[in-house]
């Protein structure tokens, strides 16, 4: 198995569109042959900054969930809405940062 953490920077009050836009594209990745599990969180007392975290069966499966269309549309969404992103790619021996 490998993991995602993604974290998200929204500009100050986009926390809540940031969360609105993500509804589909969790939807969509949820039925994706190798997605184990896919949350996402909001920090409470910084609604500005989430949190996707992610486990997937394999990197094979993380990559096809980048080349997804839905991924595709989120990604474009967050263009102007985010500050700043990092994603970290948890795999049993080693961690990237994407």
């Amino acid at each position: 198995m490998v993991y995602i953490i993604a974290y998200l920077t929204a500009h100050a009050g986009k926390g809540a569109e940031v969360l609105r836009l993500a509804a589909p594209l969790i939807e969509a990745t949820r039925r994706e042959a190798g997605c184990i599990s896919y949350e996402l969180y909001q920090k409470p007392a910084d609604p500005d900054t989430l949190v996707f975290v992610e486990t997937w069966k394999d990197r094979a499966a993380v990559d096809a969930h980048f080349a997804e269309p839905h991924l595709k549309a989120f990604q474009a969404a967050m263009a102007d809405l985010l500050i700043e992103a990092r994603i970290e790619l948890v795999h049993p021996e080693k961690v990237e940062v994407l």
